[in-house]
């Protein structure tokens, strides 16, 4: 009876260890493939699916092995992402732990709310509709990550209380003396930052030069100010500004009206949030395109029109 019992200590040994070499060693899977494990999933099911997908090829195995292992009631719902050879104790251990497939939505900097909110509407794997009032200059520009299905309410909140968090760190971090009364006036003028350059090292250059004009009290006379008010944020302009369009009446008219427009005119990133409040020391006064990306800076009227009459002539080059 002792030999008997030995004997089948021995098989029962050999045997889980050959099931572990099975369940350890590569896997079938050739390339990456996700795999959706719906809720309330049975190890089962899992199995079946994760078969389906070439991740494993031994379904029997894996519900055995999730048995044995006390998984089989830890199989958690949703996304997962395998990579190729892996192993069915990785893919078990892997969805008993929960790391599921985040995907990603990247935010542009500078859109408008209105083009961030198409944006979100027409992106693929987020469910819901976007009903959200939200305001011009209250989204971060980032890039966000989300489980397949979720809201592109969520997505909206995320932005939003990101937006936040920039705009209160910024703020505690201004510089003395600037001519902003508020965080709504910081963020106006760095949307308008936003939209004058796209090389980063001139945006606190850029800030420089309207926080100058402001403390002197001139007109800013930016021309992504009366684009915006000529598309009211809803819309690509889609050609150059005309003489004409600079006498619309409206208050984000900066050719016509003083001081900061009533509110932001995109949503801004970071860098240019941050270079509102921290701006280059300088005397610059204006800037215009120098035709290679970036832009020239002038102290005077003259040397401004200098620059002008450069990139008049380097656009015609």
């Amino acid at each position: 009876m002792k030999k008997l019992l030995l004997l089948l200590v021995i098989i029962a040994a050999l045997s889980f260890m050959q099931l572990r070499e099975w369940a350890e060693k590569s896997g079938p899977l050739l390339s990456v493939v996700n795999v959706v494990i719906p809720k309330g999933a049975s190890s089962k099911l899992v199995a079946a699916e994760l078969a389906k997908a070439g991740v494993i090829d031994k379904p029997l195995l894996f519900r055995l092995l999730a048995r044995f292992n006390g998984m089989d009631k830890q199989l958690k719902a949703g996304e997962y992402q395998f990579m190729p050879g892996i192993s069915m104790l990785e893919a078990m251990q892997k969805i008993s732990r929960g790391e599921v497939f985040f995907r990603k939505i990247t935010i542009p900097e500078g859109l408008t709310t209105g083009q961030i909110l198409y944006l979100i509407a027409s992106y693929p794997d987020l469910s819901g509709e976007v009903d959200e009032d939200v305001r011009e200059g209250e989204l971060l520009p980032e890039t966000y990550s989300f489980e397949l299905g979720a809201t592109r309410s969520s997505i909206i909140s995320q932005a939003r209380n990101a937006m936040k968090k920039v705009l209160t760190e910024a703020w505690e971090s201004r510089q003395e003396n600037l001519p902003l009364k508020n965080m709504r006036e910081m963020l106006t003028l760095a949307s308008i930052i936003e939209k004058e350059t796209a090389v980063p090292e001139e945006r606190p250059l850029v800030a420089s030069v309207f926080i100058n004009r402001l403390k002197k009290g001139m007109r800013l006379q930016t021309d992504p100010t009366v684009i915006y008010a000529l598309t009211e944020g809803e819309m690509s302009f889609g050609r150059s500004l005309r003489k004409k369009d600079l006498s619309i009446d409206s208050p984000f008219n900066t050719y016509k009206y003083y001081g900061l427009p009533p509110g932001p005119i995109c949503n801004p990133g970071k860098e240019a949030i941050f270079a509102a409040v921290n701006p280059e020391s300088s005397d610059f006064l204006y800037f215009v395109a120098d035709g290679k990306g970036g832009h020239s800076f002038a102290k005077s009227l003259g040397e401004h029109n200098r620059n002008v009459r450069n990139w008049v002539k380097s656009r015609r080059n």
